[in-house]
């Protein structure tokens, strides 16, 4: 049964990122605001302007780009603007890029959109024949923007068995079925620890990747809000893959290592 991935997604618009990357389409180290050229509103206060200048791609997977705690494109639903990317682009910068990691969906919706600016297809078309055909993964639900772009922070839908490929793919660096779908150099990268996070209670006290989390026991995970949760057990050769709907996701996360990590 499918479900609704949420912030699992973010995982797989990193792999989009890393992907255009081996192909030369980008690099980290791209200003975000060469490719928002014609999107920035007008009339943006001048310090705001300053930041985005300075804001790269990197920031924007290691979710230190400089938001504040809450805003307005993680409500987005109630958005009165239906231009997304303006939202993103106006939402105050609290921070200078890099000095502070910030939960937010703003950051991967306009990662997942520069993926579409420089490959010309959406990201879901993008990664259909270089990611999910390769796994064996028919084309999964997803949600997309007013503008018509993907949503790349959240609403994949996908089930345990397809977020368990997805897993495999980066224990094996890479690697499916003999083909290398992404580069091993990427995988390292993106599951290494990039930031620290602010938030230092649990499992989030081990630090924040590309769009991927790090974990206990030497491990990195795609995460979701209600529980979904792809988690690489490097140390152990192990995935484990849970699809779940449930409030209370650290439970989940404590019986995994309680009860099924000591038994690998």
């Amino acid at each position: 049964m499918r479900r609704n991935q949420y912030s699992v997604t973010k995982s797989f618009t990193s792999t989009a990122v890393g992907m255009a990357i081996d192909q030369g389409l980008l690099t980290l180290q791209d200003k975000v605001i060469d490719y928002f050229r014609k999107d920035i509103p007008e009339n943006l206060p001048k310090l705001q302007l300053q930041r985005l200048k300075k804001l790269t791609i990197e920031d924007l997977l290691t979710m230190s780009a400089g938001y504040g705690e809450a805003n307005l494109m993680d409500d987005r639903r109630s958005l009165k603007n239906k231009n997304w990317i303006q939202v993103a682009l106006s939402t105050p910068l609290i921070f200078e890029a890099k000095k502070q990691f910030t939960y937010t969906n703003c950051t991967s919706y306009l990662a997942g959109v520069i993926v579409e600016k420089v490959t010309g297809c959406s990201l879901i078309d993008y990664l259909m024949p270089r990611l999910f055909e390769p796994l064996g993964i028919q084309r999964p639900g997803y949600e997309l923007c007013p503008l018509g772009h993907v949503f790349g922070g959240s609403d994949l839908m996908l089930a345990a068995n397809e977020l368990s490929k997805f897993g495999q793919l980066y224990l094996q660096k890479g690697e499916y079925n003999g083909k290398q779908l992404i580069s091993k150099e990427w995988v390292e990268q993106a599951t290494k620890k990039q930031i620290d996070t602010a938030n230092a209670s649990l499992d989030n006290s081990f630090g924040y990747g590309y769009f991927f989390w790090r974990g206990s026991h030497n491990s990195y995970r795609a995460s979701g809000m209600l529980g979904q949760t792809c988690i690489i057990l490097e140390d152990k050769n192990a995935v484990i893959a849970v699809n779940s709907n449930e409030k209370n996701s650290q439970a989940i996360k404590d019986c995994i290592w309680e009860n099924i990590y000591p038994n690998l």
